[in-house]
């Protein structure tokens, strides 16, 4: 039917006066249905379980701060004094659980309570949260990696170190070591450090941890560990053959290694696809006494790129080529190795989001440990938002070799907009309380979707 322009044009001539209200009102009703999930799924009082044995604690208690932290940055708050923009909104309240929010210097103080040994609870409760995902799923393999990430500070931050962020060198950071579940796309930890450290430092014992871990929970499913080449050294390599998980690392162009001179004197590629070769070869590291199946790879570049220090290792050459390694234990051809390492880009693609819209990067106050609580409930957040999604039904990704996310997640960004961020007013008919959304046909149908689903 077509429509009149009078009846799709609007004019607007005036302005309309603004007035201030007490109205029980909320900018954020999807929050509601959160809620429910974390209560409905028992994470609420998971995350009550971390602190219950502190002896006296501050008069809001540090369960019900943990728990305005993550709603604050479940809907997109990045800083202390945004929790001032929630203080009008009824539902934020009942969320955090407070008749009366706290100010930012509590909030501050809150964050520094959380030592050392309620961290401990937090990275376990975020791989309780990945782990129930995964079995969620049905999944049948395990899928681990490991990565570093610079958070900058400031010069008057505790624990920050100069480091080696490529853009800022003389910046003090953080550089949290971050363990990632490939098949749900969520954090197994976070290990916060200062900015002067190798990318490997701690990562043995965490990773002999993680791998003991995944076993304990799952004792049927295969364990995969997939890493970049500053975790290649010899001690990292013992824990993976002891546990006897499958593994591909990177592995860097070091002379000493002898890999070099057999790439050199290589005549025969095999054709992966369109400008990508590869062979394997079985090579001796004398230096460490083991031997590596080591798969190399050289890809057609043409003209010159940001890796020119490959293009003078071997000459007399024919063309342009970027060369990497991988080192591995999988029993599987060139192709499908080259696959399963570009599926580390997901691990990728997750920091981003817990950098760009869970304030994962951003530094709250010049505290060790209130910093470092920030960086767990940022990715505790990014969890619950993943499980919530799976429990209210995400669509499925077809498997693949790169082992990436099997469902369709939403970015939060998206959630929000569609789901969170809906205008709604508390009333109390007949003293019942009532949540009224207004919100489009879609955004009902989501919600109503999501109400089945929790429900069963």
């Amino acid at each position: 039917m077509k429509l009149s322009r009078q009846r799709i044009r609007a004019r607007v001539k005036s302005e309309i006066p603004i007035e201030f209200t007490e109205e029980a009102l909320t900018s954020y009703s999807g929050l509601e249905l959160f809620r429910v999930y974390l209560d409905r799924l028992g994470w609420a009082e998971r995350l009550k379980a971390v602190f219950a044995d502190r002896g006296f604690d501050s008069d809001y208690g540090s369960f019900r701060i943990a728990l305005a932290v993550v709603g604050m940055l479940l809907l997109g708050g990045s800083r202390m004094s945004h929790v001032r923009v929630l203080d009008r909104d009824r539902l934020f309240h009942r969320f955090a659980r407070l008749h009366r929010l706290p100010e930012e210097r509590t909030l501050s103080r809150g964050l520094k309570d959380m030592l050392s040994v309620h961290r401990e609870r937090l990275n376990e409760l975020l791989r309780d949260v990945a782990y129930d995902t995964h079995a969620g799923l049905g999944l049948d393999r395990i899928t681990i990696e490991l990565d570093g990430t610079v958070l900058r500070t400031g010069d008057q931050v505790e624990g920050a170190e100069r480091g080696f962020h490529p853009h800022h060198p003389k910046d003090p950071s953080y550089y949290p070591l971050t363990a990632h579940l490939a098949q749900t796309g969520q954090v197994l930890g976070v290990w916060n450090r200062p900015g002067n450290v190798h990318d490997s430092i701690g990562a043995t014992e965490q990773l002999a941890f993680l791998l003991r871990d995944a076993k304990r929970r799952n004792r049927k499913a295969p364990i995969e560990v997939r890493l970049d080449g500053a975790f290649f050294h010899q001690p990292i390599l013992e824990v993976l053959t002891a546990s006897r998980a499958e593994y591909a690392i990177k592995v860097p162009m070091w002379q000493w290694l002898g890999v070099r001179q057999k790439i050199a004197t290589r005549r025969r590629w095999k054709r992966i696809r369109e400008g990508l070769d590869a062979f394997s070869v079985t090579h001796r590291i004398e230096k460490w006494k083991r031997t590596e199946r080591i798969v190399i790879f050289r890809k057609k570049v043409s003209g010159k790129s940001r890796k020119n220090f490959q293009l003078d290792l071997f000459s007399p050459d024919d063309g342009h080529y970027e060369y990497s390694m991988v080192a591995t234990n999988k029993r599987i051809g060139e192709a499908a190795v080259w696959s399963f390492m570009a599926g580390r880009g997901g691990h990728e693609k997750t920091l981003g989001e817990l950098k760009q819209h869970l304030a994962f990067g951003k530094i709250p106050t010049q505290d060790w440990d209130a910093n470092s609580a920030w960086q767990l409930l940022s990715a505790l957040t990014h969890n619950l938002v993943r499980d919530f999604q799976a429990t209210i039904g995400a669509d499925e990704r077809p498997n693949s070799r790169k082992r990436t996310c099997r469902l369709r997640f939403r970015s939060l960004s998206t959630l929000r907009f569609e789901f969170l961020q809906l205008p709604g007013r508390l009333i109390r008919p007949a003293g019942t309380a009532m949540l009224r959304i207004a919100a489009s046909d879609r955004s009902q149908q989501l919600i109503r979707s999501a109400q089945q689903a929790l429900a069963a």
